[in-house]
């Protein structure tokens, strides 16, 4: 009997999106699939569009709970997966028709524990390709360590000469997992309300941990809707900087209890440096005037975490840009941090 993909989709008012993307999933050319929709408290038109899919396509099943995030949706999830493997696929996002079938096909000739492909980034009318590598790579479990398990902490050496894809490979879609490791050693989501973001990579930290054989093929298979709404800089967060700070505990936490080497604690203390741009983009985002803007991301550099780790950080594979930004830190020059924090924004478009 072929084997059962269980497909998770967290679903929070994604109307506008929802349609494309579980269209994507129900044309699938491997049609051994259930579909796993958690509708995390929606309060638009989601749910609705969830049940007409539902009641035409038998392999959709809907569960309905209080809006908690992305995090506890998908442990939802995977508390209700039956299948063998596991693909994780967000309700803004659609995938290509051949995904599945695709990852499928090299996990169990290569007897993979996890395959990976590339991404498509979406951006209105724009579509642009995410190099991660490339070409097609298989990892051993000395390479695991190294290139996989530890990029989920952070990135160190030569990968600081393209600090932008610090956290290409950290994503929980774009990858086909085995549940039976998932369910053995108990990995799930941290609450993302706790730690503010990458909860993906925490799942990730846990899962190649106990990996031994994984694969990238440098297919562009998974469709990544960019959109503003979803940006850590949309709208104001005050309690960033705390959530980071559990995040940033979790991972030593981490490293300590496994006994992992230096290595791992230089790459979160990069992780912790490269950081600060999202971190100052969140802050000269607030609604108030510069002088409070400049106030707040000096106690941001003044902090140990941000002073200790931009202390250590090797600025010289970085491109230009990124030296300049983090010297004006090194030296805790607040203000042209600022200047240069709105400069990264504009370009970004926000």
């Amino acid at each position: 009997m072929k084997n059962l993909v269980s497909i998770i989709v967290p679903v929070y008012n994604a109307e506008k999106y929802l349609k494309k993307s579980i269209k994507s999933i129900t044309a699938q050319t491997y049609k051994n699939i259930e579909i796993i929709c958690i509708d995390d408290g929606s309060n638009d038109k989601s749910l609705e569009i969830l049940h007409k899919f539902a009641d035409e396509d038998q392999r959709i099943r809907i569960i309905h709970k209080k809006n908690e995030g992305v995090s506890l949706a998908r442990n939802t999830g995977l508390e209700n997966a039956k299948g063998d493997f596991v693909l994780f696929v967000d309700s803004d996002d659609w995938i290509e028709k051949n995904l599945c079938e695709t990852l499928l096909f090299y996990m169990e000739k290569k007897e993979l524990d996890v395959v990976m492909c590339s991404y498509i980034r979406e951006k209105g009318s724009e579509s642009q390709k995410k190099v991660i590598f490339d070409n097609d790579i298989i990892f051993l479990e000395k390479d695991i360590k190294e290139k996989l398990h530890q990029r989920m902490i952070g990135i160190r050496g030569d990968e600081l000469a393209h600090p932008e894809n610090a956290d290409a490979l950290c994503t929980v879609w774009g990858k086909l997992y085995r549940r039976k490791i998932i369910e053995d050693y108990g990995i799930r989501f941290y609450d993302i309300r706790e730690i503010g973001t990458y909860e993906d990579g925490l799942f990730n930290l846990s899962y190649f941990e106990h990996t031994k054989k994984a694969m990238f093929i440098n297919q562009y298979l998974y469709h990544y809707r960019k959109t503003n709404e979803e940006s850590i800089t949309h709208a104001y967060n005050p309690e960033l900087q705390l959530q980071w700070k559990r995040l940033f505990h979790i991972m030593k936490v981490y490293i300590k209890k496994n006994e992992l080497n230096r290595n791992y604690k230089q790459a979160l203390q990069n992780r912790i440096s490269l950081s600060l741009i999202p971190l100052g983009i969140n802050i000269v985002s607030q609604k108030c005037p510069i002088w409070k803007k400049i106030k707040d991301i000096r106690n941001v550099l003044e902090e140990k975490n941000y002073k200790t780790s931009i202390r250590t950080l090797d600025t010289k594979c970085m491109p230009l840009h990124w030296k300049i930004f983090f010297h004006a830190a090194k030296w805790q020059n607040a203000f042209v941090v600022v200047i240069l924090l709105n400069v990264i924004q504009l370009i970004r478009g926000k």
